[in-house]
């Protein structure tokens, strides 16, 4: 076994046995005599201790680095000036001498009084002298030590005064071997010392290095003597020399000038007596790079009393200079990687925004750029060794920052920095794309959907083409051309979507395109290569063969613009560029038929026929798919004429392509669009195309178009898509839900919309979007997840999932009588959106606006529509507007405007901030459209930094926000929030709370289409006030017009019926034309039907019917009168005519004496009240969730589910021992039944058709139809329930009318139980004889197998009862339902006493409705859709505790428990809306098709009724075994006809559905 050396004597090796018991030693333990095998050395030779100061000696690259010269390359002085120079000298001779000159620099630090430094280096003698002045070494004995100080801190190993690392210093020495290690390594090493302080003067000499020393030697001296001088000459041998060469000195001297630069001005440094004519850093810097004219530049900045830097360039290669503490680290360190971190991080992004050429630049481009010169001093530093070359603190342990001011990088990055980055990236990129580039080969593998040419990369390849197709439907189209033409010359290969603008992407970007790698290695082409034919390619022909609409020229342009970008001597190859056209329209009749290129030349064919184009039969091919295969193929049997070839005219094609696609063009690009002429169409008749002509008049209309879809109108503040989306929803009349996928579908289809519906949807889904910072008014109503602040609405739902409807706002925004006055757009013959709207406001500013088209970008902050509206009513009473400030619904933080140089205004957001403890601080709002989650993650980076050398700024964090609003608590490290309240920003800067707005680019279409700048949003209300005015003056003449006509149209009808009954005009048994010639006698007008098709100022309204189909204009005639029905000659119909014209008059009336103004008044006082109210509702609403989110907080637990469970915790094991002990402690009871509010008062509905009582049915004939078997059991059911005697006890329910104010407790006492008669009723009277008409209560299941009881109706809330006196009638065909019913049984039933009870009083008052009956047994189904509510667990009587509500399900049909079983009160919130489910619904199995508007018993009802029939005909008593009968007659029962009740109206039958909710029976305990 090895042992390893032992550091003292005491240390005696000990065996122990096992059991770690102590093992006796063999021998005693001594010297060993023994020999060993290697070398014949003894254990004691081979296993040495030595002392520190042996070590040293003996192992010196541990401490000063390598003895031994060596070469290498540093910066040295030559005299005059620093040289990179390549010299031979031993490191540790250098480090040694540099201790010594660091701790007179640290002296400096100790006392800043010091100034001078001397040092002298006499190479002939080998002597180094280094003197100081200021505060000498302290001449005392160390009481500790029993040693002068001096001596202690130059002649003892490990001593220092660095030791205390709680004591933060900015000095160089640490360890405590510093001095020593020159004493060490020095023949003679004299130490002489003044403490002006003591006055006493020490000087000591060591010699053999530091072995040996002479008594120190102490005089007086002045008290203005201090200073500390080291004197010592360099053990030579052990550094392998034998003097002081050339090369060693030029190494020191360089040190010393070191000195000069550091300490600066401060400290005058003498080298062999001469100063040293350097005072700054800046002038040591100019040692490196040389006079500052014609030089290297640099930029020299001091940040801070601890940093100073210089910044310059290099050739590529990174060099640094740097100081810490005075030492010079060669190597650099953690503080050469901040500073240098800093310049990358701030020139990469100023240099991605300067180009995107820059997006292959990486960190070492910029880096390689650079040259650091660095003076600084940190806290306690660390270094990787005692050679001190390397600073390995971390940043965040400085003590101190250095931000480099953002000015002063830019100076760097104009100095030439930017070009070399840019000028090696692009050089980079070049190469980068040479590695993908093509060759001339015969066979290609790889490319699955490459259709290759068969001769293509042979001898024939010059002929062959690649047809580059949109999509894989248009390369199918291409493969079925070529079954005409061949595949030996034709190729063909599809792209996926557009091709990427190569003139604007990275040399990354266009490496990892698939497609383009793709055309290059299909094509065999070269980067790079200049190509004066193309016959070293794969294909000679490259055509493109797209779609014709917009998207299909930008495709061609996109290529185009990649082979000018890279290829552009391709295109001056004759024929080399392709194009295949196919129509956008075909115009058919008969035998003629017409085909068209464009949709500007098939407009201008339509108007040479003044738009009559009736009898052609017009076809659309937006898409190469719309063609079939017999077109295909008759495309490429006349290929020359589908076939365009694009040729070069001269640099006037070159510079259109770039202007297309540069973005460096876009003033120019601005005025190419601005010079549009509506119309334009590139002609496609002629053989050959040039690219100026391509670019200037076919994809112009691709720019053009895209700027629409990009840049809303100034009147509606609507694009296109969302103005499509809008019409559609007036068109459908949106007002229920419908899921956002199929509102897409129904979008797409009714407004031409030719974009894919995810698109679409996302639009949808803006528009109802209503969370802060999105729409201050959202014009569809959002019915489930359509985003919230968290993630500005990127966490919608998908919109299969979400519903959406029209706004309660939007027709209050655009009035419907605008409608008529709007120019509808017209598409593929399809009447579509209008090209605006006209709202009331110019909704622009009320949710702003963003979007960035070609030429053109837009930005529209929102503002109060309050303060539109206030605007408007100012220019309506001739006032001025007063200026407007953005406002935000919801948005609680702070909106400043400052002064912007371009004189428009602009705006700080800010959110809210405040400081709640001595570390914490509260965030309650965050900047407008900045989101919860990315908040979230920036605060993560301040908790835990990503970049090593930046310092945590927090120590955690806590969220209270929900999705609306804003509640984050942070807690800061201790002192860090002082530090950032002394900053200028505070709070709100570091930690991101405020962003800027302004108004300078808010850029609309105006009326005539034409985009315009509008400097201020008053600027947007003036122009929009003007068109506003004319068209409420146009809609007033409109609506007078149409009252007009109804007034004509309504006094025409009357005089026609009076006409006819008076027998003046006779109608009947004659011809149709002679009836209108004796219409036209007698003077009646041709008319229309309605006012719909009305021209108003000669713009049809192009009105859809409910078909979907245009109605056209209809031209006036005698419809209107010969197509009324035969009721229309009665009395009621001529007075409801008369009263018609009335009313139409008095419209005339009114519309002639008001104005456009009043009218436009009259609108906004309108608006403006129904947005305060939905204000109001939408303020309650958050209100509400707020208080829930407090009750939470709190611990507060709310609701009928919440209370029951507290209350079963609070009474389990309680013992009710009698109905009284309840009743007095009712206000504790577990299922205490709170009082509801109020409902508000409703009409009462329609009464339902009445139903006979069974008991007035006659038996035998009623149940004639059923079978034998179940006619008897029918009619021994029913007879047994009349014969039945009532129960002695029950329980008894409370009964609560439809429209009950009020809900009220009853307890029930001993009395109660007893029958009632009808006498005994508190409310409306009754017949007397005739029981109440009883509701069954709604069920409540609180678990498994628990069993509501059927209750008896208690003569409580008799207010049902005169809604029910209409169903004592005798109905046979209700009765004989009922009666089947009853005969319906499929299990053996054991019912008790109370359902007994229930189905007596049922069968005595008369059948129930659908919705009175609930479930009286477990196990049946519920509606679908519905859910189960929660039922109490009932105390057992006499047992001492409620038994367990996880009772085991019960068979259907199993015996009921005795009288002893009795239910306990039922909360009454357990029975509300949330958790009752009603049976009213019709069913699949009973409402016929088309009557989902009526209601009737559900098959659960025909059920619960049949039970309670069956148990009263048992006598409330254990039934006989009723054989189970087939399922087939339940489902004939389910099916037998019944009488459905419709409704008046749709108001009503929903004002009865809401009634139905407060009707329901509470089931109390006695």
């Amino acid at each position: 076994m090895e042992v390893g050396a032992m550091d003292d004597a005491e240390n005696v090796h000990v065996l122990k046995g096992k059991g770690g018991k102590t093992a006796k030693a063999q021998q005693p333990l001594g010297p060993s005599n023994a020999t060993a095998t290697n070398g014949g050395k003894t254990i004691e030779e081979m296993y040495q201790k030595k002392t520190q100061l042996e070590h040293i000696i003996l192992r010196p690259d541990t401490y000063i680095g390598s003895t031994e010269r060596q070469p290498n390359t540093i910066w040295v002085h030559n005299g005059q000036k620093m040289e990179l120079k390549t010299v031979h000298y031993p490191p540790g001779l250098y480090k040694i001498f540099d201790e010594i000159l660091v701790n007179a620099a640290d002296n400096k630090v100790r006392d800043p009084t010091m100034d001078t430094i001397k040092v002298d280096i006499d190479p002939a003698s080998n002597i180094i002298c280094v003197w100081n002045n200021g505060k000498g070494i302290p001449v005392e004995v160390h009481k500790e030590e029993r040693v002068y100080v001096p001596e202690l801190i130059f002649g003892h190993l490990l001593t220092s005064s660095n030791f205390n690392d709680s004591e933060k210093k900015i000095t160089g020495g640490r360890n405590g071997y510093g001095a020593k290690l020159a004493n060490i390594f020095s023949t003679e090493f004299t130490l002489e010392t003044c403490d002006g302080s003591r006055q006493r003067r020490y000087k000591q000499t060591f010699t053999d290095n530091m072995q040996r020393k002479v008594n120190p030697k102490i005089t007086e001296c002045k008290a203005s003597d201090n200073w500390t001088c080291i004197t010592f000459k360099p053990d030579l041998a052990k550094f392998g020399m034998t003097e002081l060469d050339d090369d060693v000195v030029s190494v020191l001297r360089r040190r010393v000038y070191d000195m000069s630069g550091v300490l600066g001005k401060g400290v005058k440094v003498f080298y062999n007596g001469e100063r040293i004519a350097i005072k700054s850093f800046q002038e040591y810097v100019d040692l490196y790079l040389g006079p500052k004219e014609n030089g290297f530049p640099r930029f020299c900045e001091r940040i801070n009393e601890r940093w100073e830097i210089c910044i310059s360039l290099t050739d590529g290669s990174f060099q640094q200079v740097s100081f810490v503490n005075a030492i010079a680290t060669q190597k650099g360190g953690t503080h050469v990687e901040y500073i240098v971190n800093q310049i990358v991080k701030y020139s990469m992004e100023k240099l991605i925004k300067k180009t995107s050429k820059t997006g292959a630049i990486k960190p070492a481009m910029v880096r390689n750029n650079l040259w650091i010169f660095l003076n600084c001093y940190v806290e306690n530093p660390a270094f990787d060794s005692q050679t001190k070359e390397t600073l390995t603190l971390r940043a965040s342990s400085f003590g101190s920052k250095c931000e480099l001011p953002p000015l002063l990088i830019d100076k760097v990055l104009k100095a030439g920095l930017s070009d070399s980055i840019i000028k090696f990236a692009e050089f980079k990129s070049q190469k980068d794309l040479k590695k993908s580039d093509g060759s001339k080969r015969s066979r290609l593998v790889g490319m699955a959907k490459l259709d290759d040419a068969n001769d293509a990369g042979g001898p024939r390849s010059k002929d062959c083409t690649l047809i580059l197709t949109e999509g894989d439907s248009a390369k199918s189209l291409a493969v079925s051309g070529l079954g005409v033409v061949g595949r030996n010359h034709y190729g063909v290969f599809p792209l996926r979507g557009k091709l990427l603008n190569v003139r604007e992407a990275s040399a990354a970007q266009i490496a990892s395109n698939q497609e383009i790698q793709n055309i290059k290695q299909i094509m065999g082409l070269q980067h790079g290569k200049v190509y004066e034919n193309a016959s070293s390619l794969r294909y000679g022909h490259l055509m493109i063969m797209t779609d014709q609409d917009h998207d299909g020229s930008h495709i061609k342009g996109l290529i185009m613009n990649f082979m000018h970008s890279f290829y552009p001597s391709l295109l001056k190859v004759p024929g080399f560029l392709l194009e295949f056209i196919t129509p956008i329209v075909k115009a058919r009749r008969g035998r003629e038929t017409k085909v068209f290129y464009t949709i500007p030349e098939y407009e201008a064919w339509k108007e040479s026929m003044d738009n009559n184009i009736s009898g052609w039969e017009i076809k659309y091919y937006k898409g190469l798919g719309t063609s079939t295969k017999q077109e295909a193929q008759d495309y490429f049997s006349r290929l020359h004429q589908h076939r365009k070839e694009f040729v070069w005219t001269g640099d006037e094609d070159g510079d259109a392509i770039e202007l297309a696609f540069s973005k460096k063009r876009v003033d120019d690009r601005k005025d190419w669009l601005s010079n549009f002429v509506p119309g334009t169409y590139l002609d496609q008749s002629v053989d050959k195309i040039s690219f100026a002509d391509f670019i200037n008049k076919e994809l112009i209309l691709f720019s053009r178009a895209d700027l629409d879809r990009s840049i809303p109108s100034m009147l509606d503040g609507l694009k296109p898509g969302q103005r499509k989306i809008l019409f559609a929803c007036f068109k459908r009349n949106l007002k229920k839900d419908i899921k956002v996928a199929q509102l897409s579908a129904y979008v797409a289809e009714h407004s031409a919309y030719h974009h894919g519906e995810q698109s679409l949807a996302s639009t949808i889904v803006n528009l109802a979007q209503d969370f802060v910072g999105s729409n201050n008014i959202n014009l569809l109503h959002p019915s489930g997840q359509f985003g919230t602040r968290l993630q500005g609405g990127k966490d919608a739902a998908s919109a299969r999932y979400i519903y959406t409807r029209l706004g309660k706002l939007t027709r209050h925004l655009f009035n419907e009588n605008d409608d008529v006055l709007l120019k509808y757009l017209n598409e593929e013959g399809q009447s579509i959106e209008p090209e605006w709207y006209m709202p009331v406001l110019p909704t622009v500013l009320v949710n702003g606006a963003e979007g960035i088209g070609t030429g053109w970008s837009t930005s529209i902050p929102n503002y109060d529509p309050r303060d539109v509206i206030a605007n408007l009513r100012r220019l309506l009473n001739g006032e001025e507007q007063v200026p407007l400030h953005p406002w935000y619904r919801g948005f609680t933080g702070i909106i400043t405007e400052v002064p912007h140089k371009s004189g428009s205004r602009s705006y700080i957001v800010g959110g809210l901030v405040a400081q709640t403890g001595p570390n914490t601080i509260e965030i309650t709002e965050l900047p407008v459209r900045r989101w919860t989650q990315d908040y979230k993650e920036f605060l993560e980076s301040l908790l835990r930094p990503q970049d090593k050398d930046e310092s945590p700024l927090i120590s955690d964090y806590h969220e209270h926000h929900s999705d609306s609003n804003v509640h984050f608590v942070v807690e800061l490290l201790p002192g860090k929030l002082d530090e950032l309240l002394a900053v200028p920003g505070g709070l709100e800067a570091k930690f991101k709370l405020q962003t800027k707005i302004a108004t300078s680019n808010m850029m609309l279409f105006d009326k005539d289409g034409v985009i315009k700048h509008y400097q201020t949003p008053e600027a947007i209300i003036a122009e929009f006030f003007d068109l506003r005015l004319e068209y409420y003056e146009k809609r007033r003449i409109a609506m007078l017009r149409f009252a007009q006509m109804d007034q004509q149209r309504a006094d025409n009808k009357v005089r026609f019926i009076l006409a006819v009954v008076h027998e003046k005009l006779e109608v009947r048994n004659r011809k149709r034309v002679d009836v209108e010639r004796d219409l036209e006698a007698q003077g009646f007008d041709r008319m229309s039907k309605t006012n719909a098709i009305v021209k108003v100022y000669g713009v049809p309204a192009d009105v859809e019917d409910d078909n979907d189909q245009d109605s056209g204009v209809a031209r006036p005639g005698y419809e209107y009168l010969l197509s009324m029905s035969i009721h229309s000659l009665t009395l009621e119909k001529i007075a409801a005519l008369q009263a018609e014209a009335a009313k139409a008059a008095a419209r005339v009336e009114y519309l002639s004496s008001i104005t456009g103004r009043q009218m436009w008044a009259e609108d906004l006082d309108a608006f403006e009240a129904a947005y305060i109210a939905w204000e109001d509702a939408e303020n309650a609403q958050m209100e509400e969730a707020k208080r829930k989110q407090l009750e939470a907080k709190t611990g507060r637990v709310t609701g009928a589910k919440g209370r029951i469970a507290a209350a079963g915790r609070k009474k389990a094991g309680k013992k009710v021992q009698s109905d009284d002990e309840v009743s007095d402690v009712d206000s504790d009871s577990d299922f205490e039944v709170k009082r509801k509010p109020a409902p508000a008062q409703r009409a009462n509905p329609k009464p339902k058709a009445p139903f006979a009582a069974v008991k007035d049915l006659n038996p035998v004939s009623d149940v004639s139809a059923l079978k034998p078997n179940a006619a008897d059991k029918a009619t021994a059911a029913i007879k047994s329930v009349r014969e039945a005697p009532p129960p002695a006890r029950a329980p008894v329910r409370k009964a609560v009318g439809a429209r009950a104010a009020n809900r009220k407790q009853v307890v029930v006492s001993d009395e109660d139980m007893e029958p009632r008669q009808s006498g005994d009723s508190e409310g409306d009277e009754q017949p007397v004889g005739k029981a109440p008409m009883a509701r069954l209560p709604k069920p409540a299941v609180a678990g498994r197998g628990r069993k509501p009881t059927l209750l008896p109706a208690s003569s409580q809330g008799s207010e049902q009862q005169s809604q029910d006196d209409s169903q004592n009638q005798a109905d046979p065909e209700a009765a004989g339902l009922a009666a089947r019913l009853a005969g319906r049984m499929q299990t053996q039933l054991n019912l008790g006493k109370p359902g007994g009870l229930v189905a007596s009083k049922l069968l005595a008052s008369g059948p129930v409705d659908d919705d009175e009956v609930s479930s009286p047994v477990p196990g049946v189904k519920t509606a679908p859709g519905t859910k189960q509510p929660a039922v109490k667990a009932a105390a057992a009587k006499g047992r001492g505790k409620q038994p367990n509500t996880k009772q085991p399900v019960k068979r259907k049909g199993a015996a009921a428990k005795g009288p002893e079983s009795e239910e306990e009160d039922i909360d009454e919130d357990s029975m509300s809306d949330e958790e009752t489910f009603e049976l009213s619904a019709p069913s699949p199995a009973v409402a016929p098709k088309g009557k989902k508007g009526r209601t009737g018993p559900s098959p659960l009802g025909m059920k619960a009724l049949s039970r309670t029939a069956a148990a009263e005909a048992a006598g409330m008593g254990s039934m006989p075994t009723v054989p189970e009968e087939r399922p087939q007659r339940t489902r004939r029962a389910a099916a037998a006809k019944v009488t459905y009740v419709v409704s008046s109206s749709e108001e009503n039958s929903e004002e009865s559905s809401e009634a139905d909710k407060d009707s329901d029976f509470e089931v109390i305990s006695d």
